[in-house]
């Protein structure tokens, strides 16, 4: 009598546990229903992927091509096809660039593995692109030895010593840092006028300066830590190339890094110009190219418009200047601050405005900014006008302030001449979840609820089983309870609401001029840390106990003849509540060694109140990976195996001596079956797939997630 009241309650059980299931099933239907139907009435036409062609990206109303391509959707051939010269082969060079040939130094030469040649793929003043002649290099020559033999043979040598080191920084990547010193050293003597360069060995140099410019942001940091403060040669070349950029007359020599120009202020029809107007204008590619610098004399301000990716004003108050010059960077290599760090990959621009004249104090410029950001996931949130102080060898504000900002310009005025840029600083465009959705809301009030009958049943009824049995499973549900309590109330990270105050304010403030420390910002929240590490904690927890249930029922119904060892509960306690906070604290104290102050975004999401998904290179250095996903698969791989021995060698296996029908034995197979699964937390599984790219296939999967997990708790009554 009492065994049939028992199997009706399990018959009991395992229908409400099917009801909740068609429940949640369908919500989980009506809410993918609406959400597509919400994409539907919200999409609106946008650029098709396919619109940018041959490898272009399309970027703030406009088609980026790479560099052998150009035009409004990347179909214009910018390159110069494979050719032959001599014993020479090159592949594609792009057009206004040097190419490098396939043939390398051999292995006995100083230079080994270096190209023997490289020849330029020209773009005329007309606009054609031609290939030049081949400029063959020396195999036992390399930079260091350039600058230590030939530096002062640059007033007899000088074409030759700047072909030279332009072919040694042709391939990039094997530039070193000590290259990076000695390249400088070398083009920033050929710039000197005292050493009476020639022209053409100038303009090889301004390539040499372009090819340098295109080494990773690394390899300048170990070089500019190497220099020494009394000798700094970035410094040095960036003050001859000022004085370069008033020599050339009325021309301008262009490379896809670096362009200069000279403006020529001396005949009769510029006489009385005091003011010139320099601009760069945006292309279809991020290299400069010729024709995307405009002068323009005797013009009263700045005048930006669409086209204009970077302007700048200089007054000449005084009579005796007869020069002045320009020069743009495309990046800020070359200026490496100790003051301002960056971590975005943003391309920083720096613009150099300066006249021939010994002591310009009676020069102002005017300069405008379009900064180039991701604009979908990046807010620019602050920004300082500043100049290259050569003295201190960092960027400085003194003599610079903010003239406003408008249309996505920023303006600034500076009361001397020298190398401006504009520091920026950013806030990423974190898209925070919605609240939980009614799917999420009853999973987990039904998980919730499921778990305080689990525990009060298990407590009620402890005097019919083993105390060890009622500990294991009280622990287990006691972890998900906080777990699922902590994660509808404390999952939403509170900033934001900050977001939706600051909607309206989101320009950066024009007032001020404030020196920046670095290129991001982010709003510290100790409170989502906090809930995200006791997440971190309870979830391990959570798996813990599934582990050591699945080794306790391995030790009750396999190896039924050993008893448990002495001061199991005691032990498994340890293991249970302890090896999980071990693993936390450990966590949080690397990332904080390694972070430092900023630390919390490294640990946890800024989305929600979780771990992160990524770290500095990846999921390879991510918390997640290292401190969740790795302990959990290691214990759902030990459970499953033992749920597979369970399976086949207890529940499933044929016995003779049966008396009940084959109806209600295999009822109950299947209900033990699942309580089993369920206490070994095997639907995790799950969880891996949400990890899927495709989004359609990750929210089935997390549909599929929610339904199981949601009722496991249900289903593990039985």
């Amino acid at each position: 009598m009492a065994s049939c009241r028992a199997c009706d309650l399990k018959v009991l059980v395992a229908i409400v546990c099917g009801l909740l299931t068609t429940i949640v099933l369908g919500l989980g239907i009506w809410t993918t229903v609406i959400r597509i139907q919400k994409e539907l009435s919200t999409s609106s036409p946008s650029i098709p992927m396919e619109f940018c062609r041959n490898g272009g990206t399309w970027e703030n109303g406009r088609c980026i091509c790479p560099d052998l391509w150009k035009g409004w959707r990347c179909t214009i051939a910018n390159f110069c096809e494979n050719s032959t010269y001599g014993i020479f082969t090159f592949d594609r060079i792009p057009a206004g660039k040097y190419g490098s040939s396939q043939q390398r130094c051999d292995k006995d030469t100083l230079n080994e593995g270096n190209p023997r040649a490289t020849r330029l793929c020209n773009i005329t003043m007309y606009g054609e692109i031609k290939l030049e002649n081949v400029t063959i290099g020396n195999c036992n020559q390399t930079l260091e030895t350039l600058e230590k033999q030939q530096i002062n043979n640059i007033s007899t040598q000088s074409l030759n010593i700047s072909a030279e080191a332009q072919i040694l920084t042709s391939d990039v990547s094997r530039i070193t840092p000590e290259g990076v010193i000695s390249a400088t050293k070398v083009v920033g003597e050929i710039f000197n006028p005292k050493r009476n360069a020639t022209l053409e060995a100038k303009e090889i140099a301004v390539t040499t300066v372009s090819q340098l410019l295109d080494a990773g942001e690394g390899v300048f940091q170990e070089a500019a830590a190497a220099g020494t403060d009394d000798v700094n040669t970035f410094a040095m070349l960036v003050k001859q190339m000022e004085i370069y950029s008033t020599s050339l007359g009325n021309r301008a020599v262009v490379e896809p890094n670096v362009a200069v120009q000279s403006v020529d202020l001396s005949l009769e029809s510029t006489r009385h110009s005091t003011s010139v107007r320099f601009s760069v204008k945006k292309g279809s590619s991020d290299s400069l190219i010729p024709g995307s610098t405009v002068v323009e004399r005797d013009v009263e301000a700045l005048n930006p418009n669409g086209e204009t990716e970077l302007q700048i004003l200089l007054n000449t108050s005084t009579s005796n200047t007869t020069a002045c010059g320009f020069v743009v960077y495309q990046n800020n290599k070359l200026f490496q601050s100790k003051t301002f760090k960056t971590k975005s990959d943003f391309s920083q621009k720096v613009i150099s405005g300066s006249t021939n004249e010994n002591n310009s104090q009676g020069a102002s410029v005017d300069i405008v900014f379009n900064p180039k950001y991701n604009r979908k996931e990046f807010q620019l949130h602050s920004y300082a006008c500043v100049y290259w102080n050569l003295s201190t060898k960092d960027w400085d504000t003194r003599g610079c302030h903010k003239n406003g900002n408008a249309d996505d310009f920023l303006y600034c005025h500076c009361n001397h001449t020298t190398n401006f840029a504009v520091l920026m600083s950013f806030k990423k465009n974190y898209k925070y979840p919605e609240s939980l959705n009614i799917l999420s809301s009853v999973g987990c009030a039904l998980s919730i609820t499921g778990l305080v009958l689990t525990i009060i049943f298990q407590i009620v009824t402890r005097n019919v089983r083993k105390t060890s049995v009622t500990w294991v499973l009280v622990s287990l549900c006691v972890s998900m309870l906080i777990f699922n309590l902590l994660f509808v109330f404390g999952i939403e990270n509170s900033n934001k609401n900050l977001k939706k105050s600051d909607s309206d304010t989101n320009k950066p403030d024009s007032n001020g001029n404030e020196m920046l420390i670095q290129d991001t910002v982010y709003i510290q929240n100790p409170k989502c840390t906090v809930v995200a590490a006791l997440l971190h904690y309870f979830l391990l927890v959570t798996f813990s106990w599934t582990g050591l249930s699945a080794a306790q029922l391995y030790f009750l119904l396999i190896r039924t003849m050993r008893p448990l060892p002495q001061r199991f509960i005691l032990f498994i306690s340890l293991i249970g509540w302890g090896v999980p906070a071990i693993v936390v604290v450990v966590t949080v104290g690397i990332i904080f060694s390694q972070s430092g102050s900023q630390w919390e975004l490294d640990y946890r999401q800024e989305e929600i109140c979780w771990l992160a998904v990524s770290g500095n290179n990846g999921l390879i250095t991510s918390s997640l990976l290292w401190s969740f996903m790795m302990p959990i698969t290691i214990i759902l791989i030990n459970n499953i195996v033992i749920f597979i021995i369970i399976i086949v060698k207890v529940i499933w296996k044929t016995n003779q001596n049966l008396t009940s029908t084959k109806k209600v034995s295999l009822l109950k197979k299947i209900l033990s079956t699942l309580s089993i699964t369920v206490v070994f937390g095997v639907t995790w599984i799950l969880a891996y797939f949400m990890l899927i790219g495709n989004d359609d296939v990750r929210n089935i999967f997390s549909y599929m997630f929610c339904l199981f997990n949601t009722t496991q708790v249900w289903c593990g009554l039985v």
